[in-house]
């Protein structure tokens, strides 16, 4: 059983500084939760208390139901990756896997299986000799795995182990730790300030800022119903576009109004004359040929992003920029005008002042 309890667990550091505030979350056995927020969020304090490297200065921290506050780190079971690896530079590979056994003093031929068998699943047996000087960032990152996983801890923590690794080896990367939970069929709890891993990667997400929890939930509920303007500018690349504007009463129901700009607004029950921010994904938009009886947004172009499969543009839409994706095979031109149709069904609405969603869905 390796289910984790937060209640109202504070972190508190000398001068009154709360890197973690009233935390409350409750992550299942065998589940992969990952961390995720900018910068001094408190993700990676959360994960140290996890650990047993911070204390926990107001609340309770259970692993099952055991109370853990006071557990030191070596009987709680878990291992942890870091971000710089900290392998031994002295040690061979076989020495850096092992290394955690011998320590506990286990048998030499269980630690001689358990590492091979690590080994074999990661696809560095062929390495067990060579130092990690000999050994690619990727090759390394595997033995940092390799060494936690002979531990057969029951939690797996994780703190941003993919970030020194270049773009294309953390995409093959995160493939290999999503087969690794899979197979180890133990409970995963993953620190990262990219979105794409934390889409890719989590069973739920927990998204937090300030060292408050924001907003909890799977990878589309957090990107499709955002509960406020930080979840849902975090996740999304480009970022969604926010326009500052009211609700007018329409045909007995709403609609959205700046400038020009009139969008229905088919779930919003909100009186009119409301100051909203009204928020569209680059990816909600379509040719009015696809969307002929869509609302409508008109704009210049500014600019013109080749991106791959995708084309982004930049509009200047009631003098604001709006960035909007289209097909790799549309052609426009910087200073041309041009209509899109939008998914009404899939904007956002947003409180201006408090930044709460005002659509009733958000989780």
């Amino acid at each position: 059983m390796a289910s984790i309890s937060f209640r109202a667990v504070t972190k508190r550091y000398a001068g009154d500084v709360v890197a973690v505030r009233d935390l409350d979350l409750e992550i299942r056995d065998k589940e992969f939760v990952v961390l995720l927020g900018p910068s001094g969020c408190g993700k990676s304090t959360t994960l140290n208390m996890i650990a047993g490297l911070e204390e926990v200065t107001e609340g309770e921290l259970r692993f099952g139901d055991a109370v853990v506050n006071e557990l030191p780190p070596h009987k709680r079971d878990v291992a942890m990756v870091f971000q710089s690896y900290a392998l031994y530079p002295h040690k061979s590979v076989y020495e850096n896997i092992a290394f955690g056994l011998r320590m506990r003093k286990v048998d030499k031929a269980e630690i001689d299986r358990r590492v091979l068998e690590a080994a074999n699943k990661l696809a560095i047996a062929h390495l067990l000799q060579r130092r990690p000087s000999q050994l690619s960032g990727g090759q390394r990152q595997r033995v940092a795995l390799g060494r936690a996983m002979v531990r057969q801890p029951a939690v797996f923590l994780m703190d941003e182990p993919l970030s020194n690794l270049d773009a294309a080896l953390r995409i093959s990367m995160r493939a290999e730790i999503k087969q690794l939970h899979t197979a180890m069929q133990t409970t995963f709890v993953y620190v990262t300030h990219d979105q794409a891993e934390a889409l890719t990667l989590a069973d739920r997400i927990v998204v937090m800022n300030d060292g408050l929890i924001q907003q909890i939930g799977s990878a589309d509920d957090i990107y499709e119903r955002p509960r406020n303007m930080f979840v849902a500018s975090f996740l999304g690349n480009p970022p969604i576009n926010y326009l500052q504007g009211t609700i007018e009463a329409r045909d007995g129901g709403n609609e959205f109004r700046r400038g020009a700009l009139r969008v229905p607004l088919p779930w919003a029950a909100h009186a009119a004359g409301r100051e909203v921010v009204l928020g569209i994904r680059p990816e909600d938009v379509a040719p009015l040929s696809e969307r002929p009886d869509a609302p409508r947004i008109t704009g210049t172009v500014e600019t013109v992003l080749p991106v791959g499969s995708d084309r982004f543009l930049g509009l200047r839409v009631e003098q604001r920029s709006v960035f909007v994706r289209v097909a790799k095979q549309a052609q426009h031109r910087e200073g041309e005008s041009i209509t899109l149709g939008l998914a009404s069904e899939r904007l956002h609405l947003f409180d201006p002042q408090t930044g709460s969603s005002l659509r009733g869905d958000a989780s």
